[in-house]
């Protein structure tokens, strides 16, 4: 979709195409007050600006709108971005059965700590790779991991917009 179509959508269907690239209320909203979009530079540069002007709590209302790393059936409750989550997921696709259980059991330790999921920009990056990633990353303090995640997301919406306006 072009940037111009996307500007003749009524506001309805724009805050859905948003929210399907960020699941936070916040940052959709603050999108919308920043149309209609010049470019794709502008847009990409905005939705970074917005990103950080958002709280912890819009982070984590971003956050659940994920399913969990290699777990298929969180994929399909989150119908509304299943599609996307599952290509940006697609390196777990060919993961063997011990890799993809101890991803799960490592998520839901993660999960138990931080109180979030897991959160990585998975585009490209193999079970094995996000394996490590989050072993490496299972040890950090809440705090650091937020932030972490944070970052994440924002590669993440970044990815999902460039999809939708290319």
């Amino acid at each position: 979709m072009t940037i111009a179509a996307f500007d003749h959508l009524n506001n309805e269907e724009k805050k859905e195409l948003l929210h399907k690239c960020c699941g936070s209320n916040r940052w959709v909203k603050y999108m919308m007050d920043l149309l209609p979009y010049e470019d794709l530079v502008d847009v990409l540069e905005d939705a970074e600006q917005v990103w950080y002007k958002c709280d912890e709590a819009d982070w984590l209302q971003a956050f659940n709108h994920h399913p969990k790393i290699g777990d298929i059936s969180s994929l399909n409750k989150l119908t509304s971005t299943a599609d996307l989550a599952s290509s940006e997921q697609a390196g777990v696709s060919s993961a063997n059965d011990e890799t993809l259980a101890e991803l799960a059991g490592l998520n839901s330790e993660y999960e138990k700590k931080n109180g979030f999921i897991f959160i990585v920009c998975a585009t490209g990056i193999s079970a094995e790779q996000m394996l490590a990633m989050i072993k490496q990353r299972i040890n950090n303090d809440k705090q650091k991991e937020l932030e972490i995640a944070a970052e994440e997301q924002n590669k993440i919406t970044k990815l999902r917009l460039e999809k939708l306006f290319i």
